[in-house]
């Protein structure tokens, strides 16, 4: 089969850029022609499809130049649709695969793909169809008021709490509506339960709502290490709506317990400077090879979102390798946790809560079989049972086309 997959971002920025790269190695593995549509950028894997990548748009340049990008583009500018179709024609695709393309890309690809009779076939990695701000927050706790009214971003001024960001995004919703993009995919694969059903109240015919878990590749789980150390850790994202103030403040008040903070963003500088005490430790961004040893030795991972988190990959990561996860009460989160066997939930932003989850995860870790969470977690999420899954989707819009 030939499959074109799209995605605005191809290097190993966040999960959703992950889940991409690594779906391209599972398809070619077992047979597959992979083609790649998505934005020049300088830290992009190598790619032979590089020549048919619009130009980058960068969210954080002023100049005029890239402003204009980043107004026309959420809309499906001039360049992506000419170097798209330009793609299709040359690689012949039988399935689009679209991944995370709004504003940089635009979902104009899958009206492309439809025109030329193609299936697509969407991983949601977010809630960006039915919140225009993608994380389903307002005033620092989850807002479903777009779901069903999407003039509420500008209401709220969501975007970044600016009027003119706010109005492109209610723009682009409009555009880019529930009953187009119903009409323009084939299915959406939800990767957690929690988010068909948010789709659901958003109107998306359930039909087409697919639930696969995200998956790791086999060759990144080679080896099992039972031992664990002393620390504790956090693998993501350092942004307000991962909830690292609320971890952060735990883990003050404990400060006889080790916590390693694995990951850049945002606020990297701000919590630097706030957080100093010595059992708090910021690594930075970290290979798998190196996040491996210290996620695989922890004691268990903290996953502390005050977001609706879709299905996180790093919690995933972490019971595969046989660490258990503390998770916040919110999204697909708890769909990942079985309570006391591979961890426990603690109340999304409750500082005391958290706190006491922590100490009782370093005082009672006897409970924990290691290599049970293990062998249960390779077992749900490896690439194999991914690739069975995904090819049924594959086949069925196929079929239906």
């Amino acid at each position: 089969m030939r499959i074109l997959i799209s995605n605005k971002f191809y290097y190993n920025r966040g999960g959703g850029d992950i889940y991409t790269l690594e779906l391209e190695k599972l398809l070619r593995k077992n047979g597959h022609e992979v083609a790649v549509f998505s934005m020049q950028h300088p830290l992009n894997v190598p790619s032979a499809y590089s020549d048919y990548f619009p130009s980058e748009v960068d969210v954080n340049r002023k100049d005029f130049g890239n402003l204009f990008k980043f107004m026309i583009r959420p809309f499906g500018s001039p360049e992506v649709r000419k170097k798209f179709t330009a793609l299709l024609k040359s690689f012949k695709p039988d399935i689009v695969h679209l991944n995370n393309i709004h504003s940089q890309l635009s979902p104009v690809l899958a009206a492309i793909a439809k025109r030329h009779d193609i299936p697509v076939v969407w991983t949601l990695h977010d809630h960006k169809l039915v919140c225009p701000r993608y994380d389903c927050i307002r005033d620092h706790k989850p807002c479903e008021l777009c779901f069903t009214e999407k003039f509420n971003v500008v209401r709220y001024k969501c975007m970044k709490n600016s009027a003119m960001a706010s109005v492109v995004a209610y723009a682009e919703a409009l555009v880019w509506n529930r009953k187009v993009l119903s009409e323009l995919t084939d299915a959406f694969v939800c990767p957690s339960s929690f988010l068909k059903e948010n789709m659901k109240k958003g109107g998306f015919p359930s039909e087409k709502l697919k639930v696969i878990s995200n998956f790791i590749l086999d060759e990144k789980l080679e080896d099992f290490n039972a031992e664990k150390g002393s620390h504790y850790c956090y693998v993501g994202r350092l942004s307000a709506e991962k909830g690292l103030v609320t971890l952060l403040e735990a883990a003050s008040a404990l400060p006889h317990y080790e916590l390693r903070i694995i990951g850049t963003g945002p606020l990297e500088n701000e919590l630097k400077a706030k957080y100093t005490g010595s059992n708090i430790k910021f690594e930075g961004f970290r290979k798998w090879a190196e996040l491996k040893k210290i996620l695989g030795n922890s004691k268990f991972m903290v996953m502390p979102s005050e977001c609706y988190e879709n299905n996180p990959l790093s919690v995933i990561e972490s019971l595969c390798l046989g660490t258990p996860v503390v998770g916040s009460k919110i999204g697909g989160i708890p769909e990942l946790i079985d309570e006391g066997i591979n961890g426990f939930g603690f109340i999304s932003g409750d500082v005391e809560d958290l706190k006491g989850k922590i100490s009782l995860m370093f005082n009672d870790t006897s409970k924990f079989d290691y290599a049970a969470i293990s062998g249960i977690a390779r077992e749900k999420y490896n690439s194999s049972r991914y690739y069975r899954e995904v090819m049924k989707v594959y086949e069925e819009v196929k079929k239906n086309q």
